[in-house]
């Protein structure tokens, strides 16, 4: 009987996870150097990058202020647009291959690796 109940609660839990979410983006999340000192369009976009690799993105610089991740985690992958100023940044949603985007809702992982990211960058450039 504890099998089953356990059993039961795994397929409850692993359901859980698959249920999708809104998709998650971040807009103009403000750029805060050390101490609030200005920082340059350069030293954001490095930030970013170091960023994006620490947590296995793939960042590809397109242009200043434009930066493209691709996370990729076993079949799952997920595409970025990183749009970026001296004030702020935003990271939202491009394209995505098995994570069920339906247009509105996706994995609920995506929204995991994004808010990673937002927490990566925001250390990164905390540290210039």
């Amino acid at each position: 009987m504890r099998k089953i109940i356990l059993l039961g609660l795994a397929v409850i839990m692993l359901g859980g996870c698959a249920t999708p979410h809104p998709v998650r983006n971040i807009n103009a999340e403000p750029v805060v150097g050390p101490a609030g000192r200005a920082v340059s369009l350069d030293e954001v976009g490095k930030a970013i990058l170091r960023a994006g690799g620490t947590l296995g993105w793939q960042m590809k610089q397109v242009e200043p202020g434009y930066i493209l991740g691709t996370l990729k985690l076993r079949s799952h992958v997920a595409i970025v647009d990183i749009r970026y100023t001296t004030k702020n940044y935003s990271i939202t949603y491009k394209d995505s291959t098995n994570l069920n985007y339906d247009g509105t809702n996706i994995h609920s992982n995506y929204n995991g690796w994004i808010s990673n990211l937002d927490r990566a960058i925001k250390t990164q450039l905390a540290t210039l």
